[in-house]
């Protein structure tokens, strides 16, 4: 595969496929016109930063310049506008593509392309004429991100499988296709033989729930606290999937029982990736963490692990840092540390969470998201968020905020809440080392979650 509009043009015969959006449709099977108004020629083997605030605009920007530009700097759409100048340098942006004004955030790039979600005739076909560099920029860091240098073949690697799917499929995701989870989704959609419902900028869940129910979405993602809110609304039953992935956050037990009991006809899965490693497994047996045989095995992916630390190479793992010439990507043997902790108990690696994570309580070391895993155990409970708490003793202190299920969780009798209270941390001793069991549990009506779909640690 050379390139995405080469790969829809190689794509097997089947029902008329579609991208949808929240405002339009675009058909993918007839992708012959352009959304770019006449002047994809200009934007041949320049750095191009595509800027959109609508995801479709943002995907047909995607596709028709994947093998014409030199470089595609995809942003988030979150991105604030003082980081803008330093990505733009960075990045040796040329030209910018958007579906609005970024007005002096942008700076003085010579060349600005307005796009949207609507395809128009093109006078002349386009011609592959370079393999692009397409480069993501990292989340969950403060100040400027950095930004990673992908390809065509890095991205697309973990997703052969895919491309053999039925036509039927309809995919979704609650992520944004600008991060690297709604990226993996895109491209699972466009080259495969099915379609995709892509959220609005804003949509909130339960719109884009009763959008993919109209749609008839059978394979959805998100990050698991982008399930638990879906679960938390109305219009959860507007889906009936069969395949629902996880990715982005620790799939515990709890969220993995959660969707196989409100969607008994969908395969669950949890894949374990990141911008930097790429997409390193995929476990579909229903089960939280990861088989040990997975460490240590030959294949396209090799995985180990050293001091606690989750390494992985493969094809998949970005090719460097952009302008961060004294931030290597990988060990010397070509492994990238991903930062994610885990803990081996019996024939299988568990995850505790990010080593930048660690809460130190009297020179101990707790995961929040190993006591959260505890926590989203109970029946009762539908997610929770661990969180350090200053102490003049010990120096922090574990504190869980808790929201729980149905109304219990906005109105439900104070006795009824010391009991879940005194059972949740029952379970809490019953699993993890005292240090590690919450010392405060705060009952609240919902969480913060970051743009990326995942929890706001640090907001």
């Amino acid at each position: 595969m050379g390139s995405i509009r080469d790969s829809l043009a190689d794509a097997p015969e089947g029902r008329e496929r579609f991208l949808w959006g929240a405002t339009g449709r675009v058909p993918l099977g007839r992708l012959d016109g352009t959304s770019l108004r006449g002047r994809v020629a200009e934007l041949a083997r320049r750095s191009v930063l595509i800027a959109t605030r609508d995801q479709l605009a943002a995907a047909l920007a995607l596709i028709e310049l994947d093998g014409i530009a030199r470089r595609l700097i995809v942003c988030t759409p979150d991105l604030p506008a003082e980081h803008f100048p330093a990505v733009i340098a960075k990045a040796g942006v040329e030209a910018i593509v958007s579906d609005h004004d970024g007005g002096g955030a942008w700076g003085g790039a010579a060349l600005r392309v307005l796009c949207d979600g609507t395809v128009r005739p093109a006078e002349e076909t386009p011609v592959t004429c370079c393999r692009t560099e397409w480069v993501l920029l990292t989340s969950g860091t403060t100040g400027a991100p950095k930004m990673l240098v992908h390809s065509f073949a890095t991205l697309t690697a973990p997703i052969g499988r895919a491309l053999g799917q039925r036509a039927d499929v309809v995919w979704g995701t609650f992520y944004d296709i600008r991060r690297y989870g709604g990226l993996q989704i895109f491209f699972r959609a466009v080259l495969g033989p099915g379609s995709f419902v892509l959220s609005g900028a804003g949509e909130p869940i339960g719109d884009y729930l009763v959008r993919l129910g109209a749609h008839g979405a059978t394979h959805v993602s998100g990050t698991p606290s982008h399930w638990r809110r879906a679960l938390m609304s109305p219009e959860a039953r507007a889906i009936a999937p069969r395949y629902i992935r996880l990715s982005g956050e620790i799939a515990d037990q709890g969220i993995l029982n959660a969707l196989h009991s409100f969607y008994p006809q969908a395969t669950i899965g949890h894949a374990f990736a990141s911008t930097e490693a790429g997409v390193g497994f995929e476990v579909d047996d229903g089960l939280e963490g990861f088989p040990a045989s997975m460490a240590g095995a030959p294949g396209d992916v090799q995985i180990k692990v050293v001091e606690g630390s989750l390494r992985i190479r493969s094809a998949r793992n970005a090719a460097r840092y952009l302008g961060e010439d004294d931030a290597p990507l990988t060990d010397e043997e070509g492994f990238v540390d991903t930062g994610d902790m885990v803990q081996r108990r019996g024939d299988r690696y568990y995850f505790l969470g990010r080593r930048s994570g660690l809460i130190n309580v009297g020179g101990l070391k707790v995961y929040p998201e190993e006591v959260e895993a505890a926590i989203n155990r109970h029946p009762a409970v539908r997610m929770s968020m661990v969180r350090s708490r200053r102490s003049p003793i010990t120096g922090s202190l574990v504190a869980a905020d808790v929201v729980l299920k149905g109304e219990t969780g906005s109105s439900g009798a104070g006795g009824e809440r010391v009991d879940f209270k005194r059972e949740i941390l029952q379970l809490c001793h019953e699993s993890l080392a005292p240090h590690k069991v919450p010392a405060t549990i705060r009952f609240v009506p919902g969480l913060e979650m970051a743009a990326a779909g995942k929890l706001a640690r640090h907001a």
